[in-house]
């Protein structure tokens, strides 16, 4: 599909939505279209919130965040996130947090479909107070007690890879962070990719994604920029800079956002 079409037709308002892809295939191109076409009331799910989300905040898309850590790495804080918590503007965000390894269990449990994942974490944090979604368990065999949490299955998962075959298998590799278990535990899935290849070759360290658990691939190239997409081009860290001035300033931010929908 082209990448219009395919939001529109897989992204909702009022759907829960991850967009993944760690320092690396980030969807930028997909959450700028996300953008466009004016989805509201999206629980915004990411393990690293950075600069993508930071611009679906701004532009009001977001009713919650699911998260583990949020900044525009190697710059500072997200400045559209925090006016939204700080300020209500454009409007009240909710929060959710975790840890990463919290995220990532959560991800691997709805890809298993299972309803919970445990792990050793969260001692000695208060974050069980204001997270429902953690919770603790006794292992039946020692006696050990152990942190659980909900299982995590979004409406749509939404990934950056660098390539598909004719069939709509789907390749990426480098730096993958979750975004196999983010396909595998989505209601929907819509991958972006550098290019359609008529077979997929053989790739060191590659994930495969099958066509059966794909709903849509879109051609967008370069749509991880300012990201970086192994193979194809690098991190754009200019980018990430001048966004710490946009996303400083409303007039500014509303400014850039204005030209984004009028690039459409």
């Amino acid at each position: 599909m082209s990448l219009p079409q395919a939001v529109a037709e897989l992204v909702h308002s009022g759907d829960t939505v991850a967009l993944e892809g760690f320092t690396h295939l980030i969807p930028f191109a997909a959450g700028q279209e996300i953008i466009r076409q004016e989805r509201r009331d999206l629980t915004l799910v990411r393990m690293t919130p950075d600069v993508v989300y930071d611009q679906l905040i701004g532009a009001g898309c977001a009713a919650k965040l699911v998260f583990s850590w949020g900044g525009n790495p190697g710059v500072g804080s997200l400045h559209r996130m925090r006016d939204a918590l700080a300020n209500n503007w454009p409007r009240p965000l909710e929060i959710e947090e975790h840890s990463h390894a919290g995220m990532a269990n959560r991800y691997v449990a709805g890809a298993s479909g299972l309803p919970f994942a445990i792990l050793r974490g969260y001692a000695g944090t208060d974050l069980p107070l204001h997270t429902p979604t953690i919770s603790t368990v006794t292992c039946p065999f020692t006696g050990e007690e152990l942190a659980a949490v909900a299982a995590l299955n979004p409406d749509v998962a939404v990934i950056h890879a660098q390539r598909a075959d004719q069939a709509g298998n789907v390749q990426l590799w480098g730096i993958t962070g979750v975004q196999k278990e983010a396909v595998l535990a989505a209601k929907r899935s819509l991958v972006t990719v550098e290019e359609i290849v008529d077979e997929l070759p053989p790739t060191p360290g590659a994930v495969v994604l099958p066509t059966w658990v794909v709903d849509a691939v879109a051609v967008a190239p370069g749509g991880a920029a300012p990201s970086y997409a192994q193979g194809y081009y690098q991190r754009d860290n200019a980018a990430y800079r001048a966004w710490d001035a946009i996303s400083r300033d409303r007039a500014r931010f509303t400014a850039w956002l204005d030209e984004l929908r009028s690039a459409a």
